[in-house]
This record gives C-alpha cells, structure tokens and sequence, in this order.
C-alpha cells in the first residue's frame, strides 16, 4: 500500500484513508503500522506543501480551492484536498460532499478529494486529519485542507498546516470580530473574496490591511492582504504565489520540519488522549514529558506511538478510562 501511495495511485490513498478513519482498536493497530512504514519510506519532514483554507460560513472557501487547484494544475503540480465537513449527528459522517463543492476536480486524475466529518471537535478538526494529511504529502505535491468554518475555538488548521489562509468575506462584520477574537493571528495569508463586489470588498480590505498592518506577523512573515474573486477568476495567481512565498520562507529559515514535527506530536498526544483519557497521559508522565519525549526522536514519531498505544493497552482495563 505504501508503494502506492508514494506513486499517488488513487486505490491506495482511499484504502489508507479509510483505514485512518477506522476507529476500531484493530484498525488503530493498523494504521499505526502504515505510520510507519510511510515515515520510513516515504519522508514527509519536508515533502510537498500543507496548506490550510479556514474563514466564515459562506465566504467562498470551496470556490475559492477549487480556482486555487486550477491555478497549480496549470503548473504541472498534482494536488490532494482533505474538505472538512460538519457531522451528522446520527451517523457521524460528513453532511456536506467534497465532490458537491469541488465539481472541477472530479475528472481530473492529479486531484484527490476526500471529505472528511469534523466529529464536532472543537478545533474544527477531527483527530483523523492529521494522518489523513501526512499520508497525501507522501503522494502529492500540494495538500489542501479547507475546513467547514471558523469560530473562536475552530483554529486546529493553523497548527496543522504550514501555511494557513484566512477568506474573508466583504461586509459581513465578521472579520472585525474575529479580528477581536484572536482569529487572525492565526492565518500566514489574508485574502478578500468576492473583489468583485467592488467598494464593499474594498473596505473589507482596508480595513483589515489597517488592523493587520500592526500585529500580523509571523517572525518575520509580513502577513499579505489580498483581494481575489474566484467566480471570475481574478487575484487566484497572486494568492497561489503568497502561498508558495511562506512556503519558501519556512524552508529557507529551516522552520518547516520543526513546524511539521511539532503538528505531528501534538497528533499523537490528542489521539492517546482521545482513546485512553487523561489518565492515560498521566500514565506516560504527561503531556508536558510526552511530547519532551516525542521531539527526543522525532524520525520515529509514529513507531513511538505504536510503542505508546501497546504500553498502555498492555495493563489497561475498561475502569481506567477517564
């Protein structure tokens, strides 16, 4: 399966993607034996690019990724799209289709679009996007994950991806109140959807290129405010090469590993958590010694959660969980 994966054959992401979303304790055992594997074979430390789409409700996220994939298809460059989707609170699957929002990218074979339910985790992710991500930087050259909203806690995108993009969308007053909120520290890119929608966009605009103008930065990353529309096509290639900028700038700072590293700990301590509790963090010594422990050998971050998983499966019994 791996082989596959690597050559970006689509019957061998969609097995491993759904063995990722398996939540059943022998699936788990399997697909932290493909961890692993994939690490050893195929290293995503600093293959391809992660990029994350997040914004309002009805901003044009989808639209948006869907002129964004044209863009890099037209420069050679083969994508994967992880599309977040709310859940369905009977069966926990996505409501939404990835192929209803992303219909462009149905008949093209260098695109892979996988919907994915966020399980109504308060970070907008479900504990399953972050493999789900390191298994397509292993077959494609762009990954996008674009997420169902945003709101004040739905902010897991920017720790999972390098590079985060923010849409905002004109006179809604929402990018003022998530300005306020803290949300927009979060994205590396600011972009205005619907320009075309003229003074509105352009004092949607002015308006966060003024807050940002102060606070917006990311080290030395001057966050960029641009102005796009994706009906019409227009400010899609300025908004493609803001992102691959940052993408340069992580690698020439040699921040991207460590950035990538560190997303993949932080998985590994929300999945533990997730199926053993608190209480089975504290087992490890805690979260604050377990990711110590984690970044001590970070090129077996994935073995070291299988060796994690069986130490606690090995004394655990059903009155531990907490």
């Amino acid at each position: 399966m791996v082989e596959g994966i690597i050559r970006g054959e689509r019957a061998s992401l969609a097995a491993a993607l759904n063995l990722l979303d398996d939540r059943r304790a022998t699936a788990r055992k399997e697909a932290a034996g493909l961890l692993c594997r994939l690490q050893a074979e195929a290293s995503t430390t600093e293959a391809g690019r992660l990029i994350g789409i997040t914004g309002p409700p009805g901003a044009g996220k989808s639209s948006l990724s869907a002129a964004l994939i044209k863009v890099w298809r037209q420069r050679g460059l083969r994508i994967g799209v992880l599309a977040v989707d709310p859940s369905s609170p009977i069966s926990g699957g996505a409501l939404l289709g990835d192929r209803l929002r992303m219909k462009t990218a149905g008949s093209d074979d260098n695109v892979f679009v996988r919907s994915l339910a966020c399980r109504g985790d308060f970070g907008g992710l479900s504990a399953e996007a972050w493999p789900m991500a390191q298994v397509m930087l292993a077959g494609f050259d762009i990954t996008l994950v674009e997420t169902v909203g945003v709101g004040q806690r739905e902010i897991d995108v920017s720790g999972m991806c390098d590079t985060t993009c923010y849409v905002a969308q004109p006179g809604s007053g929402d990018s003022i109140q998530f300005l306020k909120a803290g949300i927009l520290e979060v994205p590396q890119v600011l972009v205005v959807n619907k320009e075309d929608m003229g003074d509105v966009a352009r004092r949607t605009l002015s308006e966060l290129s003024g807050a940002l103008r102060r606070d917006a930065l990311d080290g030395d990353w001057h966050v960029p405010v641009l102005a796009a529309s994706a009906t019409r096509g227009t400010g899609i290639e300025a908004l493609a090469d803001a992102l691959e900028a940052h993408h340069q700038y992580l690698l020439a700072r040699g921040e991207l590993q460590d950035r990538r590293q560190n997303s993949q700990a932080g998985w590994i301590i929300k999945r533990l958590r997730e199926e053993f509790g608190s209480h089975g963090l504290e087992r490890l010594g805690g979260e604050q010694s377990l990711r110590a422990q984690l970044f001590a050998k970070p090129e077996s971050l994935y073995q070291q959660y299988d060796d994690l998983r069986q130490r606690l499966l090995a004394d655990w019994t059903p009155t531990n969980t907490a």
